[in-house]
């Protein structure tokens, strides 16, 4: 097993002040060795901070020319790791500012080389009495939309302390996201690229009562509500194809069916239609499923069925429980069944299951 303490440390900064050598003195002593640092524009008044990180510790500084954002940074750094340490197990990323303690990077670097296929973050306990209420807040808020529109459970959504395998390294070079949103798609793209995702306890350290985080839990988790809005627009669009299919339908066949099937064929045509495009857009836009079509496809139209079975079936009940009120009652169910549809398509009906 490689050396933990070698594997590679990343610091994006900003703007540093002597929060940074007093980090750097810290990890000396703790015998980090390979500490890249990436100068993120902070200017040419700051450059003493980076020259001393470099003559007197050792450090790799990487600049950029002006500020690109710490997504854009991290990809940096990816790519210097990546080519001066080829045969490393992964990379540590952590802040700047001294909210990691080296005794926490030392145990992030010391999980990723026992789980070196993980994505190992350092997670905070968010319940202790000096913790900010604008983080405690925000993380709440990121915790819950990751639950439930991702379909992970992380308990830290914003830590900066995080051990990333080689292999997802290089993925990430391609991942979208130049500033602090990369750090949410870094999570979100786990599920695509089959990473796992382990949690390890650290302290929770605030400095300033974190005032100089620019984490913003809407604008930089802006992609999970993509993927919602996305099937949002999915299912509406259906149901406009499915309502002018029907009507195209009728015009067409009016005079060619029986009255006893004008409204049956018309509304079985449309729906095999519009459901046929409900299906490839969530397959290929929403979800971006790599599931085969066949087996894909059959737990759709398992699920179409399962779904208007639990609808007709509700709503009855709740007919006859309320004695009125259907059309405001089918409207109440089939909200609720298409939350949970959302996530039963994520989770059975698209995904790929490792064999």
């Amino acid at each position: 097993m490689q050396d933990y303490q070698q594997v590679p440390l990343i610091i994006p900064s900003l703007e540093p002040d002597e929060k940074l050598p007093r980090l750097l003195e810290q990890l000396k002593a703790a015998g980090i060795q390979n500490i890249v640092l990436v100068d993120d524009g902070s200017g040419p008044e700051y450059a003493p901070f980076f020259a001393d990180a470099a003559s007197r510790h050792g450090c790799v500084v990487l600049r950029h020319a002006v500020n690109l954002g710490k997504g854009r940074a991290l990809k940096t750094a990816f790519n210097y790791c990546l080519n001066t340490w080829p045969n490393a197990v992964g990379c540590v990323t952590a802040d700047s500012d001294g909210q990691h303690t080296p005794a926490c990077i030392l145990r992030v670097m010391e999980a990723l080389c026992q789980h070196p296929d993980s994505l190992v973050l350092g997670v905070r306990d968010f319940s202790g009495k000096d913790v900010p209420a604008r983080s405690s807040f925000g993380n709440r808020i990121t915790c819950g939309v990751f639950r439930f529109l991702v379909g992970l459970t992380i308990s830290d959504t914003q830590t900066g302390l995080r051990a990333v395998p080689t292999g997802y390294m290089r993925a990430l070079l391609q991942s979208k996201g130049e500033r602090f949103e990369f750090e949410s798609n870094m999570l979100i793209d786990t599920k695509e690229n089959e990473v796992p995702i382990l949690e390890v306890p650290i302290e929770t350290v605030y400095i300033e009562e974190n005032r100089t985080s620019h984490f913003h839990p809407l604008r930089d988790s802006a992609r999970i509500y993509a993927v919602f809005g996305k099937f949002l627009f999915s299912s509406l669009s259906s149901s406009v194809v499915d309502i002018c299919l029907f009507t195209l339908f009728c015009a067409l066949l009016g005079g060619m069916l029986p009255v006893s099937l004008y409204i049956t064929v018309p509304t079985v045509l449309a729906r095999i239609i519009s459901a046929t495009y409900n299906y490839l857009l969530n397959y290929r836009v929403v979800f971006k499923s790599k599931e085969g079509h066949g087996m894909a496809a059959a737990k759709y139209v398992a699920l179409a069925v399962v779904q208007m079975a639990c609808s007709a079936l509700l709503v009855s009940v709740l007919y006859h429980w309320v004695a009125g009120g259907e059309v405001l009652i089918k409207i109440c169910v089939d909200v609720l069944l298409f939350f949970i549809s959302f996530q039963i398509q994520r989770e059975f009906v698209y995904k790929h299951k490792k064999t």
